[in-house]
């Protein structure tokens, strides 16, 4: 297999990370494209299967797979200049690129085109990423491949298009989102008494430690929380001031707040 990374940016360049270290993918050869390409040298000498170009044609025309993961200002002359390039019986595609749809990349390169759709965040950098996908019909049979090669940044879930806006709040907004409640538990731990570095490798830890109880055993989070409340305990005293205080409204009017954001932005659009 011969995949191309259209725009080695931070995003693509974790991408190519993972395929990379990913053995079991079979990759042949890895094309790497950026305009200044200077920054990619050491990728080229690196490894023997990386090409690193400022000729997105080279790439294209030589890969199976085409990773688009250029900003969306750029996409839409980015495809009318490769349009000559890309090939319907050759490529499979798969855009990384935040808003835009498949119906951007149909419009002008055809419906004939298997075209991939995915949201990873911010934790690709750390193979942590929560990734969700959609295809096209011509992209059923592509699905697992794209699966796979996105599978070397966290874990992926495939859905509905209709629900990637969606997907883009819960998991990339997420992230921040998450990085607050740790925070937020840092500055109460420093409060209680603990130094700066201390109270936030707990907080850390402890988040980490309640996503995996959940991911590991497949249990429900009332479930867990259960099993660390008591009857007049200080645990059931915390969360009930917490909720008192709008914890859970909290967030849920802030994943509404940020999907409606996204509705506005693409109005003005």
């Amino acid at each position: 297999m011969k995949i191309s990374i259209i725009g080695a940016g931070n995003l693509g360049l974790a991408i190519a990370k993972g395929i990379l270290a990913a053995e079991n993918l079979g990759v042949d050869a890895l094309y790497l494209t950026k305009r200044n390409t200077k920054s990619l040298e050491a990728w080229s000498e690196g490894y023997n299967n990386v090409s690193v170009t400022s000729d997105n044609h080279k790439a294209v025309t030589a890969s199976d797979v085409v990773i688009f993961a250029v900003q969306p200002g750029q996409l839409t002359d980015m495809l009318m200049d490769l349009k000559s390039s890309l090939k319907a019986s050759q490529h499979t595609i798969i855009s990384t690129i935040t808003g835009k749809k498949i119906a951007d990349f149909e419009a002008i390169l055809g419906q004939d085109f298997a075209v991939i759709r995915s949201m990873p965040n911010t934790a690709s950098a750390v193979s942590q990423s929560m990734t969700c996908i959609s295809g096209n019909r011509k992209a059923e049979t592509k699905l697992e491949l794209a699966k796979e090669i996105l599978a070397t940044l966290g874990d992926v879930m495939v859905i509905e298009e209709s629900l990637m806006q969606a997907a883009t709040v819960v998991c990339a907004s997420g992230i921040a989102f998450w990085m607050r409640l740790i925070r937020a538990t840092t500055q109460g731990a420093i409060q209680l008494g603990f130094d700066a570095p201390e109270a936030q490798h707990m907080a850390v830890q402890t988040c980490l430690g309640a996503a995996s109880l959940l991911q590991n055993g497949g249990g429900h989070p009332e479930s867990e929380i259960d099993r660390v409340t008591t009857p007049k305990g200080c645990t059931i005293e915390g969360l009930n001031e917490m909720e008192h205080q709008g914890l859970s409204s909290a967030l849920i009017k802030g994943l509404v707040t940020s999907f409606n954001k996204i509705e506005d932005i693409k109005k003005t659009s």
